[in-house]
Order: structure tokens, then sequence, then C-alpha cells
């Protein structure tokens, strides 16, 4: 059984950031504000996942000028070796 609560003055900056991780995440304002609450009171059970850039996956472009410009990195001076 869950309950429901109504929860008054929540701060702007705590509304944006819970607004901001809901929509980075996919998930409901409810879902992400609950899952906050219970990590602040060390109730969550399952391990903390970090997606800091998950929103990079996939967005890679080919871009030949770049490819260009670090060609010179990939280059290994064999008298460097000696």
């Amino acid at each position: 059984m869950s309950l429901q609560y109504t929860l008054r003055a929540i701060p702007k900056d705590l509304d944006t950031a819970l607004r901001r991780r809901a929509k980075q995440e996919s998930k409901s304002l409810n879902t992400v504000a609950v899952e906050a609450l219970a990590r602040g009171l060390d109730l969550s059970h399952t391990p903390v996942e970090f997606t800091d850039l998950d929103n990079l996956i996939g967005s890679w472009n080919e871009d030949p000028a770049f490819d260009n410009a670090v060609a010179d990195f990939s280059r290994v001076d064999p008298a460097d070796w000696k």
C-alpha cells in the first residue's frame, strides 16, 4: 500500500533539479522525488546508477576535418622509442 503526501514550500532550486532529473531519466516527477527522498534517508536498497554521460550515447557524428586535425596524434615517431 502506498501513501500520498502533499509537500509545500518547495525551494525553486530543488524544483528545478527534480524536474531536470525527471526529464533526463525519462521518469515522472513523482518517481524522481520519491527516489531522492529514499536516497537522502539511506533507504534506497539499489545502488546509485550514474548517468552523467548517457545523453552522449549515439550522438557521434563523423567529421573528416576533425579526423585530419588529430591524425598526427596517432603517428608514432620511432626515434621517440630509442
